[in-house]
């Protein structure tokens, strides 16, 4: 059985990116990769697939509880798939729910997770799923919050924000890889390279450079106004919006910022998040 390095983050915040990153570097970058192509090298704990072979019932009858009880033979399931190590997408917060735990240690390697700030996540939030910007912010400062089950992905177990960072982010060690959304625009190939370097993959620079160019969120718009984009939610009219830092500035009112800031201060000063004046 060969173990999964997960590769998490709360939903909206550079995961897709570094996944066709990481795909255009396994593919070579001689041309850019397919978006649609992902499943080749990574798996995700959220497919249907993974559940309906331990149930006979529909994967929408299930409960949340019942889906969670399953998540952990899943993982197994998935460290099996697989010779040597195993990149698995994640959006479930590090922890447990109702007693079950939400990630099979015993097949787990170590972890890459991606932060970005959450004034621009919820932006991103609010087109992905369809939301008001107030109702993004209540997803994001909620405890409870999670995604819904429905045909292409079972539910996942989110936490308000800081839930989420601080439960992948709380126990420093060499199996864990710290990812910032703005170092990817600042400092791409340091920040995909170290990437590499964590994964024990081989480092060609003119591949990172290339794979960083071919993963460009303008290569990515560009395939999706092709061909579209299997991953987008119904609710949105794009995957790949712009892929910037600071859109927050003139779209967020000062109540809105403030709102972000009182749940998250914490975890946003932390990781230099916290907006002058707040």
């Amino acid at each position: 059985m060969s173990s999964i390095v997960w590769l998490a983050s709360y939903p909206k915040s550079g995961n897709t990116w570094v996944r066709a990153f990481l795909q255009n570097y396994l593919d070579g970058a001689v041309e850019p990769s397919d978006i649609n192509a992902l499943d080749k090298y990574f798996a995700d704990d959220s497919k249907p697939y993974w559940y309906e072979r331990h149930t006979d019932r529909s994967i929408e009858e299930l409960s949340l509880h019942e889906i969670c009880r399953l998540r952990t033979q899943v993982h197994r399931d998935i460290a099996a798939s697989r010779a040597g190590s195993v990149i698995v997408k994640t959006h479930s917060y590090l922890g447990a729910f109702e007693g079950e735990s939400l990630h099979e240690m015993s097949v787990t390697a170590g972890a890459i997770y991606i932060l970005r700030n959450p004034l621009d996540v919820v932006i991103s939030l609010a087109d992905h799923f369809g939301l008001s910007l107030d109702q993004a912010i209540g997803f994001l400062n909620n405890p409870m919050t999670g995604s819904p089950t429905d045909e292409a992905n079972v539910a996942s177990i989110l936490g308000s924000w800081s839930d989420h960072v601080e439960s992948w982010t709380k126990s420093e060690g060499p199996s864990l890889h710290l990812v910032r959304y703005e170092d990817l625009i600042l400092r791409p190939v340091k920040t995909f390279g170290g990437i590499i370097a964590f994964l024990k993959m081989r480092r060609h620079q003119k591949t990172i450079k290339r794979a960083i160019q071919f993963s460009s969120f303008r290569e990515l718009r560009q395939q999706e106004s092709r061909k579209g984009f299997i991953e987008r939610s119904p609710a949105s009219q794009r995957f790949f919006r712009s892929g910037k830092k600071n859109q927050w500035p003139g779209k967020l009112s000062s109540d809105q910022i403030g709102a972000i800031v009182q749940a998250h201060r914490q975890q946003m000063s932390k990781f230099g998040y916290l907006p002058a004046g707040y």
